[in-house]
């Protein structure tokens, strides 16, 4: 599957952004879906993932605040993020795998190209 994830920009804190995945290549709603991100001089970091059974899982830093969906139909997963803060500023990573998407990243079969997220203070 090839991923190519769209949205990026500037934003001020306390900001909205929208971040789309396009997946191409295979079944779609086959694939579990993730959201990865790294920042400067950081390791990558897992944010969100959902199931093919749209079951979702997020890192603690942004629960309450960024929401991940799918649209099968449209093979696309979705990251809405909300209440943005300067430390969300990373680059965006989708991910996908027919297996369950670690926190740690390791053994994800599919990544995108990231996509810069900048978050002004």
């Amino acid at each position: 599957v090839q991923l190519q994830a769209f949205g990026g920009g500037l934003v001020q804190a306390g900001g909205s952004l929208r971040l789309p995945c396009a997946a191409s290549g295979r079944t779609f709603s086959g694939y579990n879906m993730g959201w990865f991100r790294q920042a400067p001089g950081k390791e990558r970091e897992f944010v969100a993932a959902i199931t093919r059974s749209d079951n979702t899982y997020y890192t603690d830093s942004v629960k309450a605040r960024f929401t991940i969906s799918r649209d099968n139909a449209r093979n696309t997963v979705s990251l809405q993020m909300n209440s943005l803060k300067p430390e969300d500023t990373a680059v965006y990573y989708c991910a996908a795998d027919t297996l369950t998407i670690a926190r740690s990243g390791a053994g994800v079969g599919y990544w995108g190209r990231g996509t810069q997220v900048t978050v002004s203070s």
